[in-house]
């Protein structure tokens, strides 16, 4: 008696754009949250001299979908890296806890 894998059909999904999101969102700080069941990541702006930041997007998502969102992102980065060169972070942006606009240094006299 032979065994037969049944391999399912590679599924073409249309993924629709309006224009009202077409253009995107910026964002310089990404807050993540998370519970058992899901990660929330809220999308805000930070801008220099405005104490209060506005949550511009929040993406909920299952743990299985944000481990895969960070190996996509990892393979994607590993792309541009390749084609483009290294992302380099300046000041203290992926060290210490900062984000957002930095102040410039202060000038020692």
């Amino acid at each position: 008696m032979s065994q037969e894998k049944v391999v399912p059909q590679s599924q073409q999904i249309n993924i629709e754009l309006p224009p009202e999101q077409a253009e995107g969102i910026y964002s310089n700080l990404a807050v993540i949250t998370h519970s058992p069941a899901e990660f929330v990541i809220d999308f805000t702006r930070v801008m220099p001299g405005v104490p209060k930041a506005r949550v511009y997007a929040r993406i909920i998502m299952t743990p299985q979908h944000a481990k895969g969102l960070l190996k996509a992102l990892q393979d994607n980065i590993a792309r541009y890296e390749a084609q483009y060169g290294e992302i380099k972070f300046h000041g203290n942006v992926g060290g210490e806890r900062s984000f957002g606009f930095q102040p410039p240094p202060e000038q020692k006299r």
